[in-house]
């Protein structure tokens, strides 16, 4: 099994590269050859489609955003490039940046070196084309192109007028000052080009995620930036960790540089541990988006539990258990239902509300919704804005609570609530719509611990009542008794 050397995903050229003169790409092959550090494969494909040109010569693109797993090579290939704009289009500033400034120094440094160790470029270094002090360190041929580097804070580039960036590991840009001190400083120049490359992030690679997704929308739709480049070189979504074809789409150089049994033996001991060691080998070897590291909820079991035939709980009253809960801002609630049927339990989403209003909405529309469903019984988490919102219900006259519908707070602890729902979707044993407002809910929801225990805590500004509701509808429809016989018709 060998890497693939086409990306999965990549933005289409405008016109026929295997033409020599459509793309930079063949002379930075041509110069890489030369000074004898040959590109691999998947390397030589990148060039010559991210060197693509417009019939008068002039570049494409004038940022990249280039996907690939760890150990492929990719740092060599920016090390490389680099080299060839101060050699061969010999731009006057150019500026990297890594995860942080010593990161920075030792690629910069390992640049130096390459060209200090090559004969051809040693020629147009003078005695001295250093500065090594702290914070003006720069590194120049006598052709007039200068490469320096930077920590990736908000300072990056300012003052300066770029020709070339190179944003080495963006998915460590957990907010946009770094590239909002870049780019900026390239927009006067006609050709500047940068070029981002990382392996993929966590939920808190803003800048990847927002810059990847803007370029795929034009790949997709033809709406957007014509001049933003992505090439990404991933593992289809939801693939097995173990399956060697899917791990070819992330790591071209599989069966070259990197042995397939070894990756192999990673992707195996990650998928039996499970939890936080297979969401990162999916991130960093898989190039695959995922929400977080520490999830509550296991997200391929809860990809695998989602149904698009749901079962229809309406004929299940009898089993059927209706839970609601309400976000911190109060800006959300969602109501759930729940029940066991033939051992596995079935959720779906009855209502939500969003907006200004949702809880007032929420209170109104309430009773009318149970006394429909006719539920075995509705609960609430006993703290928090649902608590709030079942003391206002009670307040009512005549139409609460329902006839023949146990209204209560739920009976297990929070943690046993939301460490019970995990342990179902994880056992297989849960069945959902497959609903978006649900799917997001569960996606962001990660873990708060309390001691041996944990609780469903927020990551990022979304909502998560969705998923508290239904862990509390799941555990009120496990933990009730069973219907009592239908009566007998004489």
């Amino acid at each position: 099994m060998l890497g693939r050397v086409e990306p999965r995903i990549w933005t289409p050229p405008l016109r026929d590269l295997s033409d020599p003169a459509a793309s930079w790409g063949y002379e930075f092959i041509d110069f890489c050859e030369s000074i004898g550090w040959p590109l691999d494969p998947w390397q030589r494909w990148l060039a010559i489609h991210l060197g693509e040109l417009f019939p008068d010569g002039s570049p494409r693109y004038r940022k990249a955003v280039i996907l690939v797993a760890r150990q492929n090579g990719k740092t060599i290939f920016t090390r490389l490039l680099i080299l060839f704009w101060m050699w061969i289009e010999t731009v006057p500033e150019i500026l990297g940046t890594s995860t942080d400034r010593a990161a920075a120094k030792r690629s910069w440094l390992k640049v130096v070196t390459m060209a200090e160790q090559c004969e051809e470029l040693a020629d147009d270094l003078a005695p001295r084309h250093t500065a090594l002090q702290i914070g003006e360190e720069d590194f120049w041929n006598q052709l007039g192109s200068h490469y320096r580097f930077a920590a990736p804070t908000r300072r990056a580039g300012r003052g300066d007028t770029l020709h070339r960036a190179l944003l080495d590991e963006l998915r460590e840009h957990r907010n946009r000052d770094t590239w909002d001190a870049v780019l900026p400083a390239m927009a006067a120049v006609a050709d500047a080009l940068c070029v981002c490359i990382s392996n993929e992030g966590d939920a808190e690679s803003i800048v990847l995620h927002e810059e990847y997704d803007a370029a795929l929308a034009y790949v997709e739709t033809g709406v957007g930036d014509p001049r933003a480049f992505l090439a990404a070189w991933s593992s289809p979504s939801g693939a097995d960790p173990t399956d060697l074809g899917a791990l070819a789409y992330a790591n071209p150089n599989l069966g070259h540089r990197i042995p397939p049994d070894a990756l192999l033996g990673e992707a195996m001991t990650a998928k039996r541990a499970g939890g936080e060691t297979l969401i990162r080998f999916r991130i960093e070897r898989m190039c695959q988006r995922v929400d977080m590291l520490d999830p509550a909820i296991d997200p391929g079991a809860w990809k695998d539990s989602g149904t698009a035939d749901a079962l229809d709980l309406a004929p299940h009253r009898r089993q059927l258990a209706l839970a609601f809960d309400v976000s911190l801002d109060g800006s959300h609630c969602t109501l759930m239902a729940a029940a066991v049927v033939d051992g596995l339990v079935h959720v779906e989403v009855v209502k939500r509300w969003q907006g200004f209003g949702a809880t007032k909405a929420l209170r109104a529309e309430l009773p009318a919704l149970v006394a429909k469903l006719r539920p075995r019984v509705l609960v609430w988490l006993p703290s928090g804005p649902a608590a709030a919102v079942a003391a206002a219900l009670a307040e009512k006259r005549g139409q609460w609570p329902p006839r023949r519908v146990e209204v209560r707070e739920v009976r297990s602890d929070v943690p046993q609530i939301c460490m019970g729902a995990a342990e179902v979707v994880a056992a297989g044993e849960l069945r959902h719509p497959r609903d978006p407002m649900l799917d997001r809910h569960v996606g962001q929801t990660g873990k708060l611990e309390r001691g041996d225990q944990w609780i469903f805590a927020r990551r990022g500004a979304g909502p998560i009542d969705g998923t508290y509701a239904m862990a509390a509808a799941v555990d009120a429809a496990r933990t009730l008794p069973p219907p009592p016989p239908p009566l007998a018709v004489a």
